[in-house]
């Protein structure tokens, strides 16, 4: 925590707190957000063009070869691996869950979705409903600015379907 001289912590000092906390993983999210639009450029490329249980097949086995190798390599450089029964049993959600995103994709652009539209409403609708998730099931705050931005989210949603 950052403390002035005097002792106490200013708002100024809980902005610059806050911005050093998200500048630790917002590089990694923003890799990701173009890892997720690549991904989603690419289905709609392939979509139509091979049945989509084979596009989900050749997904599924991207990702378990990228495990293999990155399993390995970690193994190789002694890193220890390590599994409890409900970490396991959450990747085996995401894995779930990625399989119907992925089976999802490959329909809505198989059905003729545009991906400027398909792509964004996916998202975002995605991104709403975890974010509620949090705040449910996890018990993350709700503050005004949260409200706030879900409703330009929607509002955004809404913008884009009906453009």
């Amino acid at each position: 925590m950052i403390v002035n001289l005097s002792g106490t912590q200013t708002r100024a000092d809980r902005e610059i707190w806050r911005c050093a906390q998200i500048m630790g993983w917002i590089h990694y999210a923003l890799i990701t957000a173009l890892a997720l639009a690549s991904a989603d450029f690419f289905v709609k490329l392939a979509a139509g063009r091979l049945s989509n249980s084979l596009g989900l097949l050749l997904y599924g086995s991207c990702t378990f070869l990228t495990g293999i190798v990155w399993v390995a390599w970690q193994w190789a450089r002694g890193v220890p691996q390590h599994a409890q029964t409900s970490g396991v049993l959450a990747a085996l959600g995401v894995g779930v869950a990625f399989s119907a995103v992925t089976l999802g994709l490959y329909a809505t652009f198989s059905a003729g979705a545009p991906i400027s539209v398909g792509a964004p409403v996916i998202r975002l609708g995605g991104l709403v409903l975890a974010s509620l998730a949090g705040l449910v099931l996890l018990g993350e705050p709700l503050t005004v600015r949260y409200v706030v931005g879900m409703f330009l989210v929607w509002c955004g949603v809404y913008l884009i379907v009906t453009r």
